[in-house]
């Protein structure tokens, strides 16, 4: 193992059991699959002492061990132009806003021009733990997802933050406009995800998907439509996006999940106009990630932390709150 590099070691739980080493270690670790699938391929990563292949399966009891080599020189262009804010700073992490539209880091199409060009830029460190393309980051947000996410700047703050995050110990709250009333009014949503059997940009609740958990509560009735704070258990891709979407209630100016205004012929006729402007209003989907709550890498202070409504969220808001309420 190279010098000064942190090497982890993890028991496989009855639960994980079966699952591709890959999947697991990218899920537990924080990592793209492809990251996962690097490290594996290059020998760092032993199962019970022994190399094994990418699409081997887990048993539990067993013990996976891996460290990360030292980061490739990074090819990313430093962009202070990059517009966010950050709320939180300290020598091991960041908390930034992130405005809707911008995407989080560089990716087939989106070379340049993403918080991950800003946070070069504007930060003194990023961890190494993500990978050249994707340093510091801990979770992301879609692009056109607002909001607070926390990036570590140390290669420890990234583990540790990582850990609180398989835990669920690491909080994050959304704040959600959503077509119609779910019922009940509160509740959970516990369907597995996976992607989409037919198109690869979607994911989908998909039988003997990965665990996915989203509770949820109503904040506000709206005209046609209902104002959620929702909390998640775990963090997929697009989580609570599809849990919506299945539930029959998805995010308002969700394309992609059936939240655009082609929902509106469906609509109550009392409701259209309502929700038409509110539409207009925000031009994207409604989710902003409103409070994020985790305990700091050394000596475990409570960090808690809370993003305002954006302007655009807002103003749909008001498109849907009756004259007469």
């Amino acid at each position: 193992m190279n010098e000064g590099a942190r090497q982890r070691r993890i028991e496989v739980t009855p639960e994980d059991a079966g699952t591709r080493l890959d999947q697991w270690l990218a899920r537990v670790d924080a990592l793209s699959r492809t990251r996962a699938q690097k490290l594996i391929d290059q020998g760092v990563v032993r199962v019970d002492g022994r190399v094994r292949p990418a699409r081997y399966r887990l048993k539990a009891g067993q013990h996976v061990q891996w460290h990360h080599p030292p980061a490739e020189p990074t090819t990313l262009v430093a962009q202070q132009q990059v517009e966010f804010s950050i709320v939180y700073e300290d020598e091991e992490l960041a908390v930034i806003d992130k405005p809707a539209g911008l995407v989080v880091h560089p990716a087939p199409g989106h070379a340049e021009g993403t918080l991950v060009n800003g946070l070069v830029a504007r930060l003194d460190g990023l961890s190494e733990v993500g990978g050249v393309q994707r340093p510091g980051l801990v979770h992301r947000l879609d692009r056109d997802t607002s909001g607070l996410l926390v990036v570590a700047k140390t290669d420890a703050a990234h583990h540790a933050l990582t850990d609180q995050l398989r835990d669920h110990t690491l909080r994050r709250v959304y704040r959600a406009i959503c077509w119609g009333r779910p019922l009940p009014e509160e509740g959970e949503i516990d369907a597995p995800l996976d992607r989409h059997p037919r198109d690869r940009k979607r994911r989908g609740v998909v039988p003997g998907g990965k665990e996915a958990l989203t509770h949820y509560w109503t904040e506000e009735l709206l005209e046609g439509a209902t104002l959620l704070r929702l909390r998640l258990s775990t963090g997929r891709t697009h989580q609570i996006r599809v849990h919506l979407a299945h539930l029959g209630h998805p995010v308002l100016g969700d394309l992609l999940y059936g939240g655009g205004e082609r929902r509106l012929k469906g609509a109550d006729p009392r409701h259209r106009p309502f929700l038409k402007a509110a539409l207009g209003a925000i031009g994207r989907q409604a989710l902003h990630a409103a409070e994020l709550a985790f305990h700091h890498p050394s000596g475990g202070t409570l960090l808690e932390f809370r993003s305002p409504l954006p302007d655009d969220f807002v103003a749909a808001l008001d498109c849907l709150r009756s004259v007469e309420s």
